[in-house]
């Protein structure tokens, strides 16, 4: 196999660490997709062992393929400022360089959101899109990514926009539909607001939607009232892994 077509790609979680060998041509993966367990605490040293065991299994198949990271943080120059789900001790650490001296291998390191965000652009929803894209992820809270002509524009946090006084990703994010148990009609129309601010900031070309429920897309896409179009997600497990595969060849930064 050619290596200059394929990447390594791995996603951090909160709850799990799943990497693959991806096709970059095609946005296939073309190994099995590995997945461990996210050790209990979520600590640095904890996460990069285990991210190193996908790693070297993944490999096995391609030596020489370049590898991608993305992780629930704010990733500036290699740095995380902020986690999600994980150990606070990721605030302010070189991370990059911790899995860069671990792995032996130089990496291409970013945000989870950017990742799932680009892959859309890439392989997915925004394939061939030009303008600008915004992709949401509608989970426990709101993860964000701006595409511009396929050109990743990193670390957008707009699922802290303020809105009526609070957090945007508070009120409309998918945990709180589950958490006041609010009807699919209840929670479109805090999408709508949540929607129509970003529509009205950044006159967008497209909106794309992930997350889980992206899945349920016809119970609250079909009820927003945009001007922009507004289009669920196509690779929703697989979103982190292709995007960071796709990155560590672009090296988008």
């Amino acid at each position: 196999m050619s290596s200059k077509n394929t990447a390594i790609g791995i996603d951090v979680g909160g709850t799990g660490i799943k990497g693959g060998l991806v096709d970059l041509d095609s946005g296939e993966l073309v190994s099995d997709r590995v997945k461990l367990p996210t050790p209990e605490g979520g600590k640095p040293d904890d996460i990069v062992q285990t991210t190193k065991k996908i790693v070297d299994q993944l490999a096995a198949e391609d030596p020489d393929a370049p590898v991608g990271v993305c992780f629930p943080a704010i990733v500036s120059h290699g740095v995380t400022l902020s986690a999600a789900n994980v150990s606070k001790k990721w605030i302010d650490l070189h991370a990059e360089d911790l899995f860069e001296k671990a792995l032996g291998r130089d990496i291409h390191f970013v945000n989870d959101a950017d990742a799932a965000g680009y892959a859309e652009s890439r392989f997915g929803a925004a394939k061939d899109k030009s303008g600008l894209v915004i992709m949401t992820t509608l989970g426990t809270g709101i993860g964000s990514a701006l595409i511009y002509d396929g050109v990743l524009i990193p670390n957008a946090e707009l699922g802290h926009l303020e809105i009526d006084g609070a957090d945007a990703e508070s009120k409309a994010a998918y945990s709180a539909k589950e958490r006041e148990d609010l009807s699919w009609e209840k929670w479109a129309k805090r999408l709508q607001k949540y929607y129509s601010t970003l529509e009205f900031l950044f006159t967008p070309d497209l909106f794309i939607v992930g997350g889980g429920v992206s899945k349920n897309y016809k119970d609250f896409l079909p009820l927003l009232d945009l001007k922009t179009e507004i289009v669920p997600a196509v690779h929703r497990n697989n979103a982190g892994i292709l995007g960071a595969a796709a990155l560590a060849v672009r090296g988008d930064r």
